[in-house]
């Protein structure tokens, strides 16, 4: 049996009538850029997040760079980002001139470390961008209370965690901006390349939907420099059939990964993260490594499972069972295995792996399981045998 990573097309198909419908009122209405689809969708998506503003955005990672500008953040500044994380959170903050500061990752939730983060503000640091990674909230009254102390701003990089909640609160709404992804392999994906820009701040919303075009506010007057942020209409529509069934998937999300948690930690050599080992390189289990340890989801957060991520211990163990499951026809992937402070192009930034060790190890170990809502149940049974058969190796 073969076991995809993802796939789309149940998801879609079953909305195809819907989807057909929005691309055909789309096409007639001769207005494929911004304008009424646009507005709706934004509308309907600040109504479930519970953000004031939201702006339709050409990409999760065009929102990070449009919330950098309307910040004013630029050469001469710092941000604090995490360097277990996809490129993009760093990578905007390069692109607009200023540097980004690295930051150790938490080996439980794999989110940022905020002890590290404050040992390495300065007089340049201007903001903070935590990265609510592969579905579950970073630590938001840490991080607001960091940003408090320091006079910093906050952007939380919610790209894999739409519909996440810290507290009961929705993630993307804690900072002065929240930014999300609608990249097609996301929780609510769309069928292409499409984002968004969430904040409960008038004034920011006002000057980020000015820079969202240009910068220009009226036609062809430009005050400030923006750039072409701007979302497709038909993003905008199919996104909106898909925005009512969104809790849908969630729940089926939720019910793979305590599937998975079951099945797997019943398995000799595998044990459950411990909330108490964060912080700590050798999170483990009653005092001993396991050989595979299984994701956790805090009791304060609602984790969305964007992905399900497991850390495989020991040197070359990882890449043994990725090949095992390779061999059974398995999908599985790797998010991440270079960290940023490892990457060619921040060479300049003069970190060394041992700089990070927590970063360093988990990419060493990370594997991501098919957890997308139509997996079914046989499948997940599937990948637990597999796994099964690899630790009686």
């Amino acid at each position: 049996m073969n076991v995809s990573l993802l796939d789309l097309k149940p998801q879609n198909g079953a909305l195809e009538a819907e989807l057909r419908g929005a691309f055909d009122r789309v096409l007639r209405s001769g207005h494929f850029i911004l304008g009424p689809e646009v507005e709706k969708f934004e509308r309907a998506l600040a109504e479930f997040t519970g953000a004031k503003y939201a702006l339709g955005i050409s990409s999760g990672t065009d929102a990070i760079l449009l919330a950098l500008m309307a910040l004013g953040i630029g050469p001469g500044d710092e941000v604090l980002c995490p360097t277990f994380t996809f490129f993009a959170t760093a990578g905007c903050v390069a692109r607009v001139g200023a540097t980004p500061v690295l930051v150790e990752a938490c080996p439980v939730c794999f989110n940022l470390d905020l002890a590290d983060a404050q040992r390495k503000i300065t007089a340049q640091t201007r903001a903070i961008l935590p990265v609510h990674l592969f579905g579950q909230a970073a630590d938001m009254d840490g991080v607001l209370a960091l940003a408090a102390r320091n006079h910093l701003r906050v952007i939380e990089d919610a790209a894999q965690a739409m519909g996440a909640t810290y507290r009961d609160r929705q993630v993307g709404t804690l900072g002065d901006f929240g930014t999300f992804s609608f990249f097609p392999t996301k929780n609510l994906g769309a069928l292409g390349d499409a984002g968004a820009l969430v904040t409960n701040n008038a004034a920011l919303y006002e000057r980020a939907k000015i820079m969202r075009m240009h910068g220009m506010d009226p036609k062809y007057h430009h005050a400030v420099i923006g750039g072409n942020f701007r979302l497709d209409a038909l993003q905008a529509a199919l996104l909106a059939v898909k925005l009512p069934h969104f809790n849908g998937y969630t729940e089926a999300r939720r019910r793979n990964a305590a599937l998975y948690a079951e099945r797997l930690a019943a398995l000799p050599g595998v044990a459950m993260a411990r909330a108490e080992d964060c912080g700590c390189v050798n999170a483990g289990a009653s005092g001993r490594e396991a050989r595979l340890v299984l994701p956790i989801a805090y009791p304060h957060n609602g984790h969305i499972w964007n992905q399900y991520t497991l850390r495989v211990v020991g040197a070359g163990r990882r890449e043994a069972l990725r090949a095992h499951l390779t061999a059974k026809g398995i999908g599985s992937e790797i998010y991440y295995p270079v960290p940023l402070h490892e990457q060619v192009c921040f060479a300049h930034l003069g970190y060394q792996p041992e700089d990070f060790p927590v970063a360093h190890r988990l990419a060493g170990e990370v594997i991501s399981l098919p957890i997308y809502p139509e997996l079914p149940r046989d499948h997940l049974e599937t990948v637990c045998d597999a796994i099964g058969e690899f630790l009686k190796k």
